[in-house]
């Protein structure tokens, strides 16, 4: 903060179904601000929606948090658990005269709406009850309502849409206490804001307008304002608002579909913020560069290639320790079958090989088979056509070549290559059928690094399985 006082930012999700996507860039860049400068990155679960709110849902978004990387500080806030402290502002409103008893009912109401209607009038309620002496106050049931200003009007400078206007004469007298006691949503995030010590709001532009209406409670309790960055949604390919119709919507989803979480942070980061021409960044950089200035007015459209390829980069540039690691998150999420000590073992010796064209796990997973599988490999169809009668024997040639090379690199690559010229063969006529005979599959890493991962003994083997000649 400019005067020195640590950023505290906070994510404050409904646990109304699956995390957003665009509730987890939001959260990003509430940790990315917060963590980059020292702070406090806090987390409150919004679940006073009671009839909507699940157990099941606040579980997701805490797997979605953790698996994008976004540790939170303290213990996650409920603010269902907080309606007292709520209320408790309320009153404290009602006794400074910042906030009035309204006994007005919804008919009433609806039935002053109508006649402004009628009239051409604005519908925007204004009570009867608002300046009444409390002696002709009715024993009827009540809500709480601020005394929103009528004159002048309310600014909020705003770090990402700059200085905002509203007439105070366009806003309304809000419920802060439902006639049940129970606070509204414009009450409690800013009583539970207060509380826990945010002072920077980093959300979604759709929230702009309550900024306006919620500095009203600030400045009748005295509170300072907190620092408000409202950033634009994500849209979809074509421009509108992205939803399920343009593909994954939900943060599990794409854990699902293979993305690593480094991968989900860059893109999201570059979703909406910008550091130069930067596309590739680590968290190291992302939490050195983020500031506000640096996000974009306008919306940004989610692109799946983009995200992608910098996925790609991200597998490519990851330790093997820590993508066999993440590999073993992703299988338990799509609830297959857990890695077996082998193929743990294998995957950790052909990772090198592996990762530089894998974009999503589930890529990794199948150009891994080849240490995955067991023998004997049953060729899919396109490897079995490669595999026929000629080839077999080309194989069975080769055999006694590659039981003397030097199982090197540059021994492998020399033996192959004395033993095409010798047959007056392209390296592919031998390089395809010896695919199919040590993965069963004609996509797969180079021969060359199949033979180096699982050695002389196994390919020599897999080859005999695929001749059905021994190679002894």
């Amino acid at each position: 903060m400019q005067d020195g006082t640590p950023v505290v930012t906070r994510i404050a999700p409904s646990p109304t179904g699956f995390m957003h996507i665009g509730t987890a860039r939001t959260a990003l860049f509430n940790w990315l601000y917060a963590r980059g400068r020292g702070g406090k990155f806090l987390l409150r679960i919004e679940d006073t929606d009671r009839a909507r709110s699940t157990p099941e849902a606040t579980e997701a978004i805490l797997r979605g948090m953790k698996w994008l990387g976004l540790d939170w500080d303290g213990e996650a806030v409920s603010q269902f658990a907080r309606v007292e402290r709520h209320a408790e502002v309320a009153h404290d409103l009602l006794t400074r005269g910042a906030a009035y008893k309204c006994f007005s009912t919804q008919e009433e109401i609806a039935a002053f709406r109508d006649a402004a209607r009628a009239e051409g009038t604005s519908t925007l309620f204004r009570s009867p009850w608002r300046d009444a002496d409390p002696a002709t106050y009715p024993d009827a049931p009540y809500v709480i309502r601020i005394k929103a200003p009528r004159e002048g009007e309310t600014v909020i400078e705003d770090a990402v849409q700059g200085r905002v206007t509203w007439k105070n004469s366009d806003l309304d007298d809000m419920i802060l206490l439902r006639s049940d006691g129970t606070p509204t949503y414009m009450l409690a995030v800013v009583v539970d804001d207060v509380d826990m010590g945010v002072n920077c709001v980093i959300r979604g532009d759709d929230h702009l307008a309550n900024a306006a209406r919620q500095s009203l409670i600030y400045t009748a309790m005295g509170w300072p304002l907190p620092t408000y960055a409202h950033i634009p949604l994500i849209l979809g390919p074509d421009g509108k608002k992205l939803s399920k119709r343009h593909g994954a919507t939900g943060v599990e989803e794409y854990q699902k579909m293979g993305y690593p979480a480094a991968g989900m942070r860059n893109y999201l980061t570059r979703l909406g913020w910008s550091h130069g021409d930067d596309e590739f960044f680590t968290d190291a950089q992302a939490l050195d560069w983020f500031d506000l200035d640096g996000i974009n007015k306008a919306a940004a459209r989610f692109d799946f290639k983009k995200l992608e390829n910098l996925c790609g980069q991200h597998v490519a540039a990851a330790e093997d320790s820590d993508l066999l690691a993440e590999l073993e998150l992703y299988l338990e999420a799509i609830s297959a079958d857990p890695l077996t000590d082998a193929q743990r073992d294998g995957m950790s010796r052909a990772m090198c090989c592996l990762k530089e064209r894998a974009k999503t796990f589930g890529e990794l997973v199948d150009k891994a088979h080849f240490v995955l599988g067991q023998r004997p490999f049953e060729p899919d169809e396109k490897a079995a056509k490669s595999l026929d009668a000629v080839s077999r024997g080309i194989l069975s040639e080769l055999t006694p070549h590659l039981r003397n090379a030097s199982w090197s690199r540059n021994g492998l690559e020399e033996a192959i290559a004395a033993f095409a010229e010798s047959r007056e063969l392209k390296l592919g006529k031998i390089a395809q059928p010896l695919r199919a005979a040590l993965a069963g599959r004609t996509a797969t890493p180079s021969v060359f690094d199949m033979m180096l991962v699982i050695g002389r003994d196994e390919t020599l083997g897999r080859i005999e399985d695929a001749t059905g000649q021994p190679t002894g």
